[in-house]
């Protein structure tokens, strides 16, 4: 069994002295205070526009290619020590996007000892008849895992509880499609967007191995690639295939997600490769 308690390499907030332990000891353990104090932590790197109408300089974009959570913390620290749970103005915040949100939920959450982890997949609740690439977190309550929405305050669902077929993770998106239960061609990053690979199954299937590297407790930016991902805008059969295979298997009750993890096409390697936001170049990323 995999430990969620623990904290990843990604999710580890730093050595506990100082302002950081005040600060975690700070917040929690309470689920909601902790999902809370997460949403008023980073600011979207394009959901409100362009970061430059918001007080911004440009330069802070690349802010949203922060890692780890001990980078994340550091930086949030530098621009506003107030505790956590304050209320922060924008530029206070850590440029970023969902998976920033969520990488610091965990984080809290672990260090308080609540079991959580993120998860990859599509928000159907973020633009009427769409599923955005998305990530939340989990958290086990004692009985089941329970979706958690560290982002937004108003969605339109419990953002302690997204139900299910809301939030799709990357099996069960990849599967919904696969079906014809779902339409592919309404899973995107944004309608807007027309860069190749960010909708259809080529996104749906990216999302797919994010989610099982998120299970693994690696938690990658969302413009990582590795093993047998690539950027490439349309799949091949072989790897609709695999795709295939792996969403079954991670459906399949008692799946021990790290075996399925440990291969050469999944595994995260120590090299990586990513896409530098405020560069938009492709960069080769040593891993910590």
């Amino acid at each position: 069994m995999i430990d969620y308690t623990t904290h990843s390499r990604f999710t580890d907030p730093g050595p506990m002295t100082g302002w950081l332990s005040e600060w975690l000891d700070g917040v929690g353990p309470d689920v909601a205070e902790l999902r809370r104090a997460a949403s008023g932590l980073v600011f979207h790197y394009w959901g409100n526009g362009d970061i430059t109408s918001h007080g911004f300089p440009a330069a802070r974009l690349a802010e949203v290619d922060l890692r780890y959570a001990a980078d994340m913390f550091a930086r949030l620290h530098s621009l506003n020590p107030a505790p956590l749970g304050e209320e922060r103005a924008p530029t206070e915040r850590i440029v970023g996007c969902c998976r920033d949100f969520t990488l610091l939920f965990v984080s809290m959450a672990r260090h308080v000892g609540v079991p959580a982890r993120s998860r990859v997949g599509f928000a159907g609740y973020l633009a009427p008849g769409w599923y955005l690439d998305h990530v939340v977190a989990e958290v086990w309550d004692g009985e089941r895992w329970r979706l958690v929405e560290p982002q937004l305050t108003a969605s339109g669902v419990d953002v302690l509880d997204v139900p299910r077929d809301r939030f799709l993770v990357g099996a069960d998106a990849w599967l919904a499609c696969r079906s014809g239960a779902l339409d592919a061609d309404r899973f995107v990053v944004s309608p807007e967007w027309t860069i190749p690979g960010t909708r259809g199954l080529t996104q749906v299937r990216h999302d797919l191995v994010q989610d099982l590297a998120s299970l693994n407790k690696h938690e990658m930016i969302l413009w990582d690639l590795w093993g047998g991902l690539s950027d490439a805008a349309e799949l091949s059969s072989e790897e609709v295939a695999a795709a295939d295979e792996l969403a079954a298997a991670l459906r399949e009750p008692g799946v021990d997600v790290r075996a399925v993890f440990d291969t050469d096409a999944h595994r995260v390697t120590p090299v990586i490769r990513s896409l530098d936001q405020a560069t938009r170049s492709p960069v080769e990323v040593v891993l910590r």
